[in-house]
Parts: C-alpha cells; structure tokens; sequence
C-alpha cells in the first residue's frame, strides 16, 4: 500500500466517526428528537381592587 491510499482508508475512517457523532448529538432539524412538552407560564389572578371609600374625617387638634 502506498502513503496516499493509506491516507485515503484513514481519511474515510475519520470522516466516518465524524458523521456519526454529529448524527448521535444533533441531528438535522427535530429528526430523531422528541418534543419537549411547552410549560405554560399563567400569571397569578390578580385580586380584585378594594372598593372605594368615601372621604376619611380625621379630628384635627385645635
């Protein structure tokens, strides 16, 4: 075998391995990936404003 055919063998064997660990960790688009389930954020209710009062009467000291 010559250098370059040597080369060409471990060439292909890398770019293989290569291939394979960027199909194992992220495949193209949502192939092979399970939804995530979306969490739905609510806002908390919020409390009913108190009802309005009338004037406040203080007594004043003279």
């Amino acid at each position: 075998m010559t250098s370059e055919s040597v080369a060409g063998v471990l060439g292909a064997i890398v770019a293989a391995v290569v291939l394979v660990i960027a199909i194992a960790y992220g495949p193209i688009g949502q192939i092979g990936k399970s939804q995530k389930p979306v969490q739905k954020i609510e806002a908390p209710a919020q409390p009913a404003a108190p009802p309005g009062r009338g004037p406040v009467v203080r007594e004043v000291p003279q």
